[in-house]
């Protein structure tokens, strides 16, 4: 379970949770932070939850993943939905941890099958809804 090169083992909470999420659309975004070597679900927001409520959870100076679930309408006018791994690793948050992140990041993805998009952010305008929008289409 713990990926050698970082040590790092993932809560089968937040493989539950990606689940829900993908299948049952039980949640907008989940938000996972690293805690004790160990990735764990901090916040899931509710099917109701907007893209400002997402972006208000995250911490503005700690690392953290996130999934979203993005429903947009394509220039076709049909309904589409894209579910989004953000890597958010602010430019104030210590050293260490950004190293800790990076490192798990990959292995920690590989646990979330579904993910479509891929974003890597170090400040609030690198995942404006604008560019997440930009990204799905």
């Amino acid at each position: 379970m713990a990926n050698a090169a970082s040590g790092m083992a993932v809560n089968d909470e937040c493989k539950l949770k990606f689940l829900e999420l993908k299948t049952r659309r039980n949640h907008r975004f989940i938000i996972f932070k690293i805690e004790n070597q160990e990735v764990v679900v901090e916040k899931a927001g509710s099917p109701e939850a907007t893209y400002e409520d997402f972006t208000s959870s995250m911490p503005a100076d700690e690392c953290r993943y996130a999934v979203f679930d993005l429903d947009f309408t394509t220039d076709e006018n049909c309904q589409k939905s894209k579910i989004f791994f953000i890597a958010w690793s602010p430019d104030t948050s210590k050293v260490r941890s950004k190293m800790v992140y990076a490192s798990s990041k990959d292995r920690f993805k590989r646990e979330l099958d579904g993910i479509q998009v891929e974003l890597q952010a170090t400040d609030p305008s690198e995942m404006s809804f604008d560019i997440v929008k930009a990204r799905a289409l």
